[in-house]
């Protein structure tokens, strides 16, 4: 990983692009602290958002879909370069997905303001690519072990669209997609952590 991080650098890569987990953890470490800033400006003002969320809708939305994928982001990018002894993403491509995560958490300030598709298309981008990415990885890698690691991605992106259909009042079960979402993330922790901990207390 140093030697890929040093070919990077060397191609004139910025060293916050040569791997995941330096733009991703920051931002999603940046986006926790804004997305909370506004939401108590939110409740303290009782102002709205330009969104087609509700206010605590958006709140739960973003701290689920913005900082939490940025999160998984980071981890999964960073990790399967270990697994599959492959190159990390880094530089333009890296630069290409940081981007779209950071254009979904725009639209989504403002969805109210924009068709409905384009919205959903926008946060949508990300959580896509990023799926693709990690198994077209993962497959040239054929490291067939870590495949299942891109399902509770999968399942974050269709939680994430049944937030929006939710929010745009089509016939979807309240709460079903953040709840989902949430499912997702407990599974993918627990999945990481029975790897890690024991690999920690072996040693």
């Amino acid at each position: 990983m140093s030697a890929a991080a040093s070919r990077a650098r060397a191609r004139g890569t910025p060293a916050v692009l040569t791997q995941a987990f330096r733009p991703f953890f920051l931002a999603a470490g940046l986006w926790s602290m804004a997305a909370l800033a506004i939401w108590i400006v939110i409740l303290a003002t009782g102002a709205t958002l330009p969104s087609r969320f509700d206010p605590l809708s958006w709140h739960i939305h973003e701290m689920l879909f913005g900082f939490v994928m940025a999160a998984v982001a980071g981890f999964l990018l960073t990790a399967i370069p270990n697994w599959t002894r492959r190159l990390p993403v880094s530089g333009r491509p890296l630069a290409l997905l940081v981007g779209l995560w950071l254009f979904g958490r725009l639209i989504c300030l403002v969805s109210a303001l924009v068709p409905f598709w384009l919205s959903v298309a926008a946060d949508l981008s990300f959580p896509v690519i990023l799926v693709a990415v990690a198994a077209r990885e993962i497959i040239a890698g054929r490291n067939w072990r870590n495949l299942p690691m891109v399902v509770p991605v999968t399942v974050l992106g269709i939680a994430n669209l049944l937030m929006h259909l939710e929010a745009e009042g089509l016939a979807v079960p309240a709460g079903l997609g953040w709840r989902l979402g949430l499912a997702a993330v407990i599974i993918l922790i627990s999945v990481v952590a029975g790897r890690i901990v024991p690999s920690f207390t072996r040693n």
